[in-house]
């Protein structure tokens, strides 16, 4: 059965028993557990908040650096993600955005179904829409699935589309 610890572990200099399992052990590690400190062996060092301390081939932690949580793994891969389908960062930094000189309207609930349906209709693949309008690819396959607000496409894109293919995609 688990042991529970409000103070620190008894024992001499350098054994003690874990505060988790209760084995006997010379070598605790001091882990955050659900907010509370405490003292535990190898094996439950796993549980302590931040997923306990790295481990070499050996099992020895030798640095006492804590594995990266979950979330902020999760966080820096978006970020890296963003980063890698606009090219960089750097020219969001330097030219701005362009929302306000290209607001999106607001569009009807099926839009993308709409551009793909009048796209065939057309007889033209993607890649030759998008040649023709002089917009990028990824911006009409945005909009194809529905997700132009969140690939930040502008209204110019929706314009256009609407004119060629002679379909309405904006709410009025």
């Amino acid at each position: 059965m688990a042991k529970y610890s409000t103070g620190g572990s008894p024992g001499g200099d350098g054994g003690g028993t874990c505060e988790l399992c209760g084995t006997s052990t010379d070598d605790l590690r001091t882990v955050t557990v659900a907010g509370a400190k405490l003292q535990v062996c190898p094996d439950c060092a796993s549980h302590g908040d931040g997923g306990g301390p790295k481990r070499d081939a050996g099992g020895d932690d030798g640095t006492n650096e804590r594995r990266e949580s979950p979330g902020k793994r999760a966080a820096r891969n978006t970020a890296r993600t963003l980063d890698a389908a606009s090219g960089d960062s750097e020219h969001w930094e330097e030219e701005g955005t362009n929302y306000d000189r290209d607001q999106l309207p607001y569009l009807v609930r099926d839009y993308g179904e709409r551009v793909v349906r009048a796209r065939q209709d057309a007889g033209l693949k993607r890649e030759e829409l998008a040649t023709e309008l002089e917009i990028p690819e990824t911006d009409l396959l945005a909009v194809e699935q529905g997700r132009a607000t969140q690939a930040g496409v502008g209204g110019s894109v929706i314009a256009a589309l609407e004119e060629r293919l002679d379909v309405e995609l904006a709410d009025e």
